[in-house]
């Protein structure tokens, strides 16, 4: 089962069209129980960094993702979702994030337009497998005002994006754990491989 965890403020409608569009069958998850029985997870984010972790407290599923991603499962955090598997984050720095990864999410400076909204482009780092058919610099769409660095993220960069002269990690492998900061269901046929790539993980 693919599971597409609803924390209660994801943008789940765009997620679930781009899994129509690609032939895919799907849950819409939110409890400890469905993660369990799921072969593929995924994670959409949209909000705010507190928000997000909050729900997932209330829901009691912090460690249920955490054992299901170390048990090998294959993982997609979206957006706020790649941003919950750090440390923590700039926007709420008093809550805990996932910690799957070391590192802190910050934010973009107050001499940039914030959020970063519309199409930039990626530069893959080596061979990613979610990039993969897709060309050396593809288009995809963001919506962010908060992001891993490069350094931050290290060799878990799968690619990079510039935004006002600033390197932000835009996706990360590591493993059976994926994370883009972009969104694939709002960026055309690239987003639909993107995610293809992802199911066939």
């Amino acid at each position: 089962m693919i599971a597409i965890f609803d924390y209660g403020a994801g943008n789940l409608r765009s997620v679930e069209n781009t899994l129509d569009a690609v032939g895919a069958t799907y849950d819409i998850v939110n409890d400890a129980a469905s993660l369990e029985r799921a072969d593929k997870i995924i994670l959409p984010g949209v909000g705010h960094f507190g928000q997000l972790l909050r729900s997932l407290d209330e829901l009691g599923v912090r460690d249920t993702l955490k054992e299901r991603m170390a048990a090998g499962v294959p993982f997609l955090g979206i957006c706020l979702g790649l941003q919950a598997l750090f440390d923590d984050s700039e926007e709420a720095p008093e809550l805990k994030g996932l910690g799957v990864f070391p590192g802190r999410v910050v934010r973009f400076p107050e001499n940039l337009t914030v959020p970063q909204m519309g199409w930039n482009k990626l530069q893959p780092k080596g061979d990613p497998k979610l990039l993969a058919g897709l060309g050396e610099a593809p288009y995809v769409y963001f919506a962010n005002s908060y992001y891993v660095p490069v350094e931050t993220a290290g060799e878990r960069a799968a690619a990079a994006c510039e935004y006002g002269g600033i390197g932000l990690t835009a996706a990360l492998e590591a493993d059976n754990i994926f994370g883009v900061q972009f969104h694939p269901e709002k960026s055309s046929a690239v987003g639909q491989k993107i995610v293809t790539n992802f199911l066939a993980c």
